[in-house]
């Protein structure tokens, strides 16, 4: 058994801006399909899912990662890749028919929300997500803001 100590810390990228943007209805584990110099520039941390979206393709079973920027790796200069090129996911089945049913039919979206390393393997998580209305929005920020103001005055012991 290995140390958890000896282990690389890897990052995990997180799409922030979804929270915002989008109410998050269910979301999948899926697997993605990348070269080496992109898994060392994750490695890294130099990737962007703030534009990202997925498609369903229409004819097969097969789920695209499209608009996400993952930077080339600098020292793989020869062998690199294509920072915004599309990506093929891996999900089941089952999986794919419940999100294809979600955007045809629902009219909702495929979001990338996190991207992280499960043992070795990069996993991307993805929420079927609904767009919000500025109302929901400024909701939201009150809402954030009525949180902060509770645990300002429970920090300070009650006293105001």
């Amino acid at each position: 058994m290995a140390n958890n100590q000896n282990i690389p810390k890897t990052p995990t990228i997180v799409n922030r801006k979804a929270q915002h943007l989008y109410f998050i209805e269910s979301r999948f584990e899926v697997g993605i399909v990348l070269v080496g110099s992109e898994i060392k520039s994750i490695r890294a941390g130099k990737c962007s899912f703030s534009e990202a979206w997925v498609e369903v393709s229409k004819d097969k079973n097969e789920l695209w990662l499209v608009g996400a920027h993952i930077d080339e790796y600098f020292f793989a200069k020869r062998f690199g890749h294509e920072p915004q090129r599309k990506r093929k996911l891996l999900a089941h089945v089952s999986e794919i028919q419940k999100m294809r049913k979600a955007t045809e039919l629902k009219g909702l979206t495929l979001i990338p929300l996190k991207l992280y390393f499960k043992q070795r393997y990069a996993k991307l998580e993805i929420g079927i997500c609904r767009g919000k209305d500025q109302r929901d929005k400024r909701a939201d920020v009150i809402a954030r803001d009525e949180k902060l103001a509770i645990a300002r005055i429970v920090k300070a012991g009650g006293r105001h």
